[in-house]
């Protein structure tokens, strides 16, 4: 009788792991769902940037739940990856085709746009500016009305796109174009 016990004692203990894993696999259920921003630049070539989407919920974002002046991941869970089949000129700063990492420094009116060469971090372990690539100025504007989904998006302006972070009334940009 006991074995019984202990064997379906394991038993659930076994299938409760497995439904747990499973779980963390679908990453659609999470808090901040996994979201793509993609810039097509046309022959099968795509610029996309790869983010969790958190949601305001109420909360006061920039300022308090993200602190001005200081690094964040930009976005939530995995860090935010920007990946370039070609070589990019993000801010007037040459950007070459490959994989990278985002971070920013919000500030009430500036943001620094920060492209490391180090990839594959939790989104919150900034690696240091010895990894970085390069920072870039975002311009800050005001939004007509409140961003519920932390969003991430290209927009084509000229012969580029502008590179949208928008999220509760804030939105910064930069100008991204092919060198």
């Amino acid at each position: 009788m006991k074995k019984m016990f202990l064997i379906g004692g394991v038993l659930s203990l076994v299938l409760l792991c497995a439904f747990a894993v499973t779980a963390q696999q679908d990453k659609s259920k999470r808090p901040s769902p996994p979201a793509q921003a993609t810039w097509d630049l046309g022959g099968g070539k795509s610029v996309t940037i790869d983010y969790s989407s958190p949601r305001a919920k109420g909360r006061k974002i920039y300022g308090e739940l993200i602190p001005f002046g200081q690094v964040w991941r930009t976005g939530a869970n995995e860090a935010t990856t920007l990946v370039t089949p070609v070589d990019l000129v993000i801010g007037g700063t040459t950007v070459p085709a490959g994989s990278y990492t985002i971070f920013t420094i919000p500030n009430k009116d500036k943001w620094t746009l920060i492209i490391s060469k180090k990839t594959g971090e939790w989104g919150t372990d900034y690696p240091g500016q010895a990894n970085d690539l390069a920072r870039v100025d975002m311009k800050v504007s005001t939004l007509p009305s409140p961003v519920e989904n932390f969003t991430i998006s290209f927009e084509k302006a000229g012969n580029g796109a502008n590179l949208n972070i928008d999220w509760e009334t804030t939105r910064a940009s930069v100008m991204v174009a092919k060198k």
